[in-house]
């Protein structure tokens, strides 16, 4: 397709995604925040009348004790629980159905994602196939979800994906490994619980890649071209806390006052998301995760300076509040200097989380293939440049080992 049918093809379908977002129901949410705040959560969960929950986490979870941490009330409350643990990062559509078969069997009447992004993942899809047939795959895409989603909670315990504050789900497929993005009003948590209390022993390599992840959600919500909701003041804010916190909570995984900003950051990064949806940095990374296993976290850190130096003209100005707002510049400094000087301090930021500028997985036999992908997948967000094949390839060899 020559490079003027895919810009028109990308402002169609853009144009299609702000219609189909005006149609979708506001959701009402509900968010508890601070130490202790997933036991206000778990009372919650017991007004709304849910007796039979499923919780939906990963293993090391259960085994540190922290899920189950977080599910004291509802055991004080009697609530019966049943547990699916098997989630494992980047999820599978086989792992969602083993989930819902836990689901099926124990007659549950809500879900509660206990983890990361990929158990919260995991648990919106299973949410929505607990009523239904249909196979989860036909549902990759845009409002795809029609039918009636069972209740569902989330607790995060990393600041970065923010999926508790958002309606995607990424589940990948266990023989391509190929990424799928099911989104839909449904799917965002009926309310969530930012406790500071269940972050404070996430591990430094893990908080420095979740942080960058949060990172990139504000930044690529904050460039986008579709202007919509409260995504310029959420992004902004998300931005501000993460340079002011992420090197504190790395450096002393104790600091609640670390930890509790770096919650926030996470979440209002997720509504900023919510809202106008991720860009190029993601239609990179998604590929990194599907097909070598890199974290999210980390492929989004890899990708983001170099999709910055890629737009750059494009979101000059943006990227110059950026700047000013970090301390990267002075007001009198030109745009494109201060643009420059945000891009370095997210790669300074980046260097001092312990994060590598390349990965050794990356091989170039396969660049033609991720190259493809991430061109396809980039022309269904609102970016301000379109990947290209000449670019893309570039961005690829500058973070191989």
């Amino acid at each position: 397709m020559s490079p003027v049918l895919r810009r028109l093809k990308h402002r169609l379908l853009i144009s299609l995604m702000k219609v189909l977002a005006g149609l979708s129901p506001a959701a009402s949410y509900m968010v508890f925040v601070g130490s202790g705040s997933a036991a206000q959560l778990c009372r919650h969960i017991v007004r709304s009348g849910a007796r039979r929950v499923l919780v939906v986490t990963d293993k090391p979870l259960r085994d540190m004790g922290l899920a189950d941490r977080a599910v004291a009330q509802l055991v004080a409350a009697e609530v019966d629980l049943a547990w699916y643990d098997g989630v494992k990062p980047d999820p599978t559509y086989d792992q969602v159905a083993e989930g819902v078969k836990v689901l099926r069997a124990h007659g549950s009447e809500a879900v509660l994602a206990i983890g990361g992004g990929s158990s919260i993942d995991c648990a919106k899809i299973i949410a929505a196939a607990a009523g239904s047939d249909e196979d989860p795959r036909s549902w990759v895409g845009f409002g795809k979800v029609r039918h009636e989603v069972m209740p569902l909670y989330a607790v995060p315990t990393t600041s970065g994906t923010g999926s508790e504050a958002t309606m995607g789900a990424v589940i990948s497929d266990p023989v391509s490994h190929e990424k799928g993005i099911i989104s839909g009003a449904s799917l965002l948590p009926g309310a969530a619980a930012l406790d500071s209390d269940l972050t404070l022993g996430l591990p430094p390599h893990i908080t420095a890649a979740t942080g960058m992840d949060a990172l990139t959600h504000a930044v690529e919500a904050y460039i986008c071209t579709w202007d919509r909701g409260t995504r310029l003041q959420h992004s902004r804010a998300a931005v501000k806390l993460i340079f002011e916190h992420l090197e504190a909570a790395v450096s002393d995984g104790s600091n609640v006052e670390a930890r509790e900003a770096m919650a926030t950051a996470a979440y209002y990064a997720g509504i900023a998301i919510n809202q106008v949806n991720v860009g190029n940095v993601h239609a990179i990374a998604h590929q990194l995760g599907g097909k070598y296993g890199i974290p999210h976290g980390m492929a989004n850190a890899l990708v983001l300076p170099h999709v910055l130096e890629f737009c750059r003209e494009e979101v000059e100005g943006q990227l110059a509040e950026l700047a000013l707002l970090v301390g990267a510049g002075s007001p009198g400094d030109a745009p494109s200097r201060l643009a420059e000087a945000f891009i370095q301090a997210v790669r300074e930021l980046r260097s001092k989380v312990g994060i590598p500028e390349r990965s050794d997985k990356l091989r170039e036999s396969d660049y033609d293939y991720l190259c493809d992908l991430a061109m396809a997948e980039c022309e269904s967000y609102p970016v301000p440049r379109l990947l290209d094949r000449e670019n893309t390839m570039i961005i690829l060899a500058n973070i191989t080992a």
